[in-house]
């Protein structure tokens, strides 16, 4: 029985999980949904409610009934000729996500995690709220897209804004970054594009530090993330190489409200974001269920890609 891996190509989280599985003995697959159509193909019948066929690519092919398990790690998008026009296109990326993306998804195996958990658990609004119902501290948040709301949440206190989704994107030749940014007095005389779609602004939360936390399963690693510049104490991600890293024990009751998190929207995975108050608070700010953590494994030393490993080396086909 095999498992199959759905990565980006350029992954070396995924590369560390193939050689876990290998060192096993366990048969294991890869494949990068930007492969389909040019170098990868599906085959699938419908027999006795459930499909059976065959996933090929790059010249291996993969029988769908002989798979224990699947980690679903961020695949690319599918990658269509240049050829095609746009409406081709958008009609293309359609049918493939329905029709690959259904077929897959469909399979009665081992997910880590199954791509409509991972959907489900996307939306940020629906994260604090769930963390909340589950015992966790959350920020005070805005969400609006009127001027007169945003004005009056900063009057408050400190307030900060951050993206929904993705902090990246591609423009003018380059790919520019989104961080959390404190909301200013000129921000607040320019609040120009705020009607065009929602914007999040959330209370600025005192932090002596923050943390990282994986689950995976009922397994928890947590790593301690010390800025050592303002403008990592911001946002972390401003400028790695100015962290620090200390492996920490969960709080009892934090430890409890992840596990009941992730089993709300049915994930075992989940990378959760907290920033721990100078009086020792946990403050819950986002779970991402395909988050990364191959850096954190490497600062902690911890076996995060052992215990996925052990998971998806266990999962059996039904």
């Amino acid at each position: 029985m095999t498992v199959l891996i759905l990565a980006p190509e350029r992954d070396f989280t995924a590369d560390r999980m193939v050689a876990a599985l290998e060192r096993r003995g366990t048969p294991v697959a890869r494949v990068d949904t930007a492969w389909f159509p040019r170098y990868c193909a599906l085959d699938a019948r419908l027999r006795d409610g459930r499909w059976v066929g065959t996933l090929s690519a790059h010249g291996r092919t993969i029988a769908l009934e002989g798979l224990r398990s699947v980690w679903y790690r961020s695949p690319s998008a599918f990658s269509f000729p240049a050829e095609l026009s746009p409406t081709e296109r958008n009609w293309a990326m359609s049918e493939s996500k329905l029709g690959f993306g259904g077929v897959l998804a469909s399979l009665p195996v081992t997910w880590i995690n199954h791509p409509s958990r991972n959907a489900d658990a996307a939306y940020k609004p629906v994260q604090l709220t769930t963390a909340a119902q589950c015992g966790l501290t959350v920020a005070d948040t805005l969400v609006t897209t009127l001027p007169d709301s945003v004005a009056e949440f900063v009057s408050g206190g400190d307030t900060i804004t951050k993206a929904f989704g993705a902090a990246a994107i591609i423009e003018e030749g380059g790919r520019k970054t989104t961080f959390t940014a404190p909301v200013t007095a000129n921000d607040l005389a320019d609040l120009r594009g705020l009607e065009t779609v929602p914007h999040q602004f959330q209370r600025w939360i005192p932090k002596a530090h923050e943390a990282r936390v994986i689950v995976v399963g009922e397994h928890i690693f947590t790593a301690g993330i010390y800025a050592q510049t303002p403008e990592t104490h911001l946002d972390y991600r401003n400028d790695y190489p100015n962290l620090r890293y200390q492996r920490l024990e969960l709080p009892d009751a934090v430890a409890a409200g992840v596990l009941r998190y992730c089993k709300t929207f049915e994930l075992v995975f989940g990378a959760f974001d907290f920033v721990i108050r100078p009086d020792g608070e946990w403050v819950f700010l986002e779970c991402n269920p395909g988050g990364q953590y191959g850096w954190i494994e490497d600062a902690i030393t911890a076996p995060i890609t052992e215990t996925i490993a052990d998971h998806l080396t266990r999962g059996e086909a039904s």
